[in-house]
């Protein structure tokens, strides 16, 4: 992988697809500058799962703020000694789940508040998108344990599956990489994160690039 070609990247991905695992293994093998965001602090989480009707807006407005904060000072204070940012997200997540689980009346106050914020966001040199089957995310889901992803369903997983793949169809504008890790384990086996890594790590044109290795 060569860091040179990017400044800042993102990797993106479905709930369990190893967004998180990947953005801090490149971190720490190219002495990148990481940002993980901090959904684990978000109380209205697990009320969500429970009760998604009465709290999605506000957890998408928290989300929303959070993000945002955390983004913004971490992307306009650069570290000298690191040689790039990669990132577990980035705020267009904000829109995505907020499509799909606000109704559309509440929805469209939400989005423009989003436009407003995401405007003084600087955008990824290139967004990955890790491509997993709704039954291998479930499983990855189910093998980290944490208690309030458990009630997670699959049609969940496919409305929030859908609502990114039909967002990045929108952004021309963009380096966007969606790459099929179905069979793929970049934990396990070094030769899949090695792969992973000379495809990141490849210049690519403004547009959408699908791979499946």
């Amino acid at each position: 992988m060569n860091p040179d070609h990017y400044n800042f990247i993102s990797i993106e991905g479905n709930i369990g697809a190893g967004k998180t695992t990947l953005a801090t293994k490149i971190a720490e093998d190219y002495n990148a500058k990481l940002i993980l965001e901090q959904f684990e602090e978000n109380s209205f989480l697990p009320k969500f799962y429970k009760e998604p009707d009465k709290y999605a807006f506000p957890l998408e407005l928290s989300f929303l703020a959070e993000r945002y904060e955390q983004l913004k000072h971490q992307l306009s204070t650069r570290d000298l000694f690191k040689s790039f940012t990669v990132s577990d997200y980035f705020i267009n997540k904000s829109f995505i789940f907020a499509r799909k689980n606000l109704p559309e009346d509440t929805f469209s106050l939400y989005k423009k508040l989003f436009e407003i914020i995401s405007e003084s966001l600087p955008k990824p040199d290139l967004l990955v998108y890790l491509y997993l089957s709704i039954d291998n995310l479930l499983k990855n889901i189910q093998n980290r344990g944490r208690d309030y992803e458990q009630d997670i369903k699959a049609e969940y997983l496919m409305k929030i599956q859908e609502s990114y793949l039909d967002y990045i169809r929108q952004k021309t504008n963009m380096r966007i990489l969606i790459i099929d890790t179905n069979n793929m384990d970049f934990v396990k086996r070094p030769d899949d994160y090695q792969t992973l890594l000379k495809i990141i790590g490849s210049e690519y044109s403004t547009g959408i690039h699908t791979i499946t290795p």
